[in-house]
């Protein structure tokens, strides 16, 4: 290599060095696991269908901080009524679903850095973060302080056995067991706000001590001292649909059950046969607030755009909205809407004529009969074509025919009997003549099998003698009218 070439390629590759190593240093590290529990400790005692929505809701920092003015301004309103009245708001599903307990979203009003956090851990590591829940967890019932009562149900069951894999950082294996919290009544939920310094027993990593966020007196609660020594359950929110989450804990995702959520949020209804399917981040409405992983950041967008190249492909509402107009303008809008069919009067509509109503339906037919149309179709046919079809018959054809056809002779004036008169008895000479015929050309045609010929010659006698029997039958009847008609007249 010519040293000239060689001096080149190091200098290209010097540059490269300068430009990569400040987004190099910039990447931040994963948190740690001391980092991972003190920030879940807060919520790890959570239901696990509400643990989830606030982990999914955390994704999103910018539309929790209005979430949570909402709230604060309209206190009085919770569960599903106060999930339909925020529909109009363009947070995401999972922030809408939080103003159902103002509780978790006054605990995120008081460290909006906190929720960023949270958010950010739950999106670059989501096995790490539920593998914390599930060691908080456990840290609380050794201590006695997570268990069945009149608020949860607390269930215990074998974790399955963790894929062979190499440990990298020194982190911690996964949890041996799996701890899942659920409403003692689905249809009521109770936040449990507690000291986590009391609920994990002894705290294990003094330099991460774990944050607590009572309610702040300026929401009103009375929730007293309670909190310090304990749970504080304060009162149960009343739901139906707002609790659509769910945890899973073997495959480390977050579920959302289409049923409840297709019920709550009408605006961003989910087209699935399954019952439940898995969530996925929308980076459209996580607004301006940047990623703090590169790499998160990428796979997020990514998926973004590729869901908008699908809804693109599929057609957007406007272009529904667009046809469904086309066609409303067409049939009218009552023949479109199904809420207005719905609310059709059928006895009002017009009752067909019972069957065999035949002058009924000839009437109703007739009266239908758009004159316009029939005058608009007599309107439009070509004169022009039929004179020129007209033009085109053969005159002199039609002389020859006519010429041609036998003149029919009319009978003469006082002749009352008719041009054709029937025999009155049959022509003896002319049925024997044509029975004749028919016997030589059947016999002619099996002249040469003999049986054949014997059954032409029996059949031809057999037509013969019944000629003969009608013949003489037909003479009688005249001799035996003719008796009488001379003793009448005698």
């Amino acid at each position: 290599m010519p040293a000239r070439l060689f001096r080149f390629v190091l200098v290209c590759f010097a540059l490269f060095v300068v430009v990569t190593a400040p987004a190099r240093a910039q990447a931040p590290k994963p948190f740690t696991q001391d980092e991972l529990d003190q920030m879940l400790a807060p919520i790890a005692l959570f239901p696990d269908a509400l643990l989830a929505q606030t982990l999914m809701a955390a994704t999103y920092p910018s539309d929790v901080a209005q979430a949570v003015d909402w709230a604060f301004a309209n206190r009085g309103v919770e569960g599903d009524a106060a999930v339909r009245a925020v529909q109009d708001k363009p947070w995401d599903p999972s922030v809408q679903s939080l103003v159902a307990f103002p509780e978790v979203l006054a605990m995120f009003g008081e460290s909006p850095q906190w929720v960023r956090n949270l958010g950010d851990a739950f999106l670059d590591q989501p096995e790490d973060v539920m593998n914390s829940v599930q060691f908080l967890r456990a840290k609380a019932k050794d201590a006695g302080n997570l268990a069945t009562n009149q608020q949860q149900i607390v269930t215990v069951e074998a974790a399955p056995a963790p894929a062979t894999t190499i440990i990298v950082n020194n982190a911690p294996p996964p949890p041996a067991q799996i701890i899942t919290i659920a409403p003692a009544n689905p249809q009521v939920v109770f936040v449990p706000i507690y000291n986590p310094t009391w609920a994990f027993g002894p705290w294990w990593a003094p330099a991460f001590p774990p944050f607590f966020y009572p309610p702040p007196p300026r929401w009103g609660w009375g929730w007293g001292s309670a909190a310090s020594a304990g749970f504080w359950w304060g009162v149960g929110v009343g739901v139906s649909y707002s609790l659509w989450g769910g945890m899973n804990w073997r495959t480390h995702n977050v579920n959302v059950n289409v049923n409840h959520w297709n019920n709550i949020n009408v605006n961003r209804r989910i087209d699935s046969r399954d019952r439940n399917v898995d969530w996925r981040h929308d980076a459209r409405n996580r607004r301006d607030v940047p990623y703090r992983s590169p790499a998160t950041r990428d796979r997020v967008q990514s998926a973004a755009s590729d869901a908008r190249s699908r809804e693109a492909y599929r057609g957007r509402d406007l272009q529904r909205d667009q046809a469904r107009a086309a066609v409303e303008n067409r049939v009218g809008a009552g023949n479109v809407s199904r809420e207005a069919l719905r609310d059709v009067d059928r006895n009002i509509q017009p009752q067909r004529p019972p069957a065999g109503s035949v002058g009924g339906n000839a009437r109703d037919r007739a009266a239908s009969v758009d004159r316009g149309q029939v005058q608009d179709r007599a309107a439009s046919i070509d004169r022009g074509q039929v004179q020129d079809r007209a033009g085109t018959i053969d005159r002199a054809q039609v002389q020859n025919r006519v010429q041609s056809a036998p003149t029919p002779q009319r009978p003469q004036t006082g002749n009352r009997q008719p041009t054709q008169q029937l025999p009155s008895q049959p022509n003896r000479a002319d049925l024997q003549n044509r029975a004749n015929q028919v016997n030589r050309d059947n016999a002619l045609r099996g002249a040469n099998n003999p049986q054949q010929v014997r059954q032409q010659v029996d059949r031809g006698n057999v037509s013969r003698q019944s000629m003969q029997q009608q013949a003489a039958s037909h003479n009688v009847n005249r001799g035996n009218a003719g008796a009488a008609a001379a003793a009448r007249r005698r």
